[in-house]
């Protein structure tokens, strides 16, 4: 195991990192057995971060972490989860969140605490409910070490964030298919040059480029020279750059895991050659022809007067058309756009009055009004508004369930 250093805090953590969120499941649950078995192996393999958050498998991840990192794992890792802004609705809510946290991780500290999944609106919403102080407090008192955030917005937002605390790490989603998108390469290398150790999320697109691509992408891997599977070839060109610190992967199968833990021990900074990168580079390239919408995340069109998030309406559609799966893209769809992340405002393509401002200045000059009502038909359709509020109240329950759990946990402390 390869292992880089968070500037600020001196760990030096493993560049392969266990998250939480698709753990093995049996018969709709965590699979127990299996899931503390691939963790415990991995950590005994070297790895050193674990990272979970609240509503990963409608809450349950926590408690099973806090199971499976007994018998004196715990204190082998650094672990890592995050602060759901989405259930915070007053100051006093941080603190009880984070004390129902640490009960269910079975814990008195959390290693790296990350705001979850903020970007420009709902940043401004946890500073105007004082979570800086609150850090500042949970840091003092011993419950987390060290602070960070986890993102998904633009790159304006994210520079914003990134200089408006002391942030010891910072959590982008980032492959060869994303240096545009959200904070992207540019800020990777912002978040870096100031010194703070960046995670990286979704390196597979949620496990859609671990997959035998279309049959010109297939081609490109395999007239390479160096044989690799697509999911090794996706993390190697992550791992090439040296600003990134730790890779998670949702793994939860026992050869994907060690597919990834032997790549984990060769993958230095800078040891792809130029040919290999120009692979990596071509294979891109092609999945960006096959895209429905030739968005390059710009942001030209932004903001929208109506609210639409247009290049993430755009992004989560063509991943649609690129990899077929329905089910997940409407999820996903649902979760980012329908005000269940971030800021809390829906901004479904359907909010569209075609006003045409967006087209005015797209340098890609694309029929946005156009696209947008076809992103609305194809993932808008009977039942997401139903699916939006189950979720809306599967949150609140959620948040319910780790207040009640934190004043037990208070009761018993007192």
């Amino acid at each position: 195991m390869l292992y880089r250093t968070v500037p600020k805090t001196g760990d030096e953590l493993s560049i392969l990192g266990f998250g939480c969120m698709r753990l093995p499941q049996k018969r709709g649950r965590i699979d127990e057995k299996r899931a503390t078995r691939q963790i415990r192996s991995a950590i005994d393999r070297g790895l050193n971060y674990i990272d979970t958050a609240m509503p990963y498998h409608m809450g349950s991840s926590e408690p099973f972490l806090g199971r499976a990192l007994a018998d004196g794992y715990r204190e082998r890792v650094r672990l890592a989860t995050k602060l759901p802004p989405g259930l915070v609705k007053a100051r006093a809510d941080m603190d009880r969140l984070l004390n129902a946290q640490l009960d269910m991780l079975r814990t008195d500290r959390i290693d790296y605490y990350l705001l979850h999944g903020i970007d420009g609106e709902s940043w401004k919403k946890m500073q105007q409910l004082g979570v800086c102080e609150f850090l500042d407090r949970a840091k003092a008192d011993g419950r987390i070490r060290h602070a960070g955030f986890s993102f998904h917005g633009d790159v304006v937002a994210f520079k914003e964030i990134v200089d408006a605390y002391d942030w010891a790490v910072c959590l982008i989603q980032y492959n060869y298919l994303d240096e545009q998108n959200q904070a992207g390469t540019e800020g990777l290398e912002y978040a870096a040059a100031r010194n703070l150790g960046v995670i990286i999320m979704e390196p597979l697109r949620g496990g859609n480029l671990a997959r035998k691509g279309p049959p010109a992408v297939q081609a490109v891997w395999d007239r390479s020279g160096v044989k690799r599977s697509p999911a090794e070839w996706a993390l190697r060109w992550i791992w090439n750059r040296p600003e990134v610190t730790v890779v998670l992967s949702g793994m939860n199968r026992e050869d994907h895991i060690e597919e990834n833990l032997r790549a984990a021990g060769e993958a230095r900074p800078g040891s792809l050659s130029d040919e290999e990168l120009r692979v990596v580079e071509r294979a891109a390239e092609l999945y960006r022809s096959l895209m429905k919408v030739g968005c390059t995340g710009c942001r030209y069109c932004m903001p929208c007067p109506s609210g639409v998030n247009i290049p993430a309406c755009f992004e989560i559609y063509n991943n649609l058309h690129l990899f077929g799966e329905r089910s997940v893209s409407k999820v996903l769809y649902l979760l980012r756009l329908g005000g269940l992340e971030g800021s809390g405002n829906p901004a479904y393509a359907s909010l569209c009055e075609n006003c045409g401002a967006c087209e005015e200045v797209c340098p890609q000059h694309l029929p946005i009004q156009t696209l947008l009502r076809d992103v609305a038909g194809e993932l808008e359709g009977r039942g997401s508004k139903f699916f939006a509020r189950a979720v809306n109240v599967f949150m609140g329950i959620v948040r319910w369930r780790a207040l009640r759990r934190a004043r037990k946990a208070e009761s018993r402390r007192a």
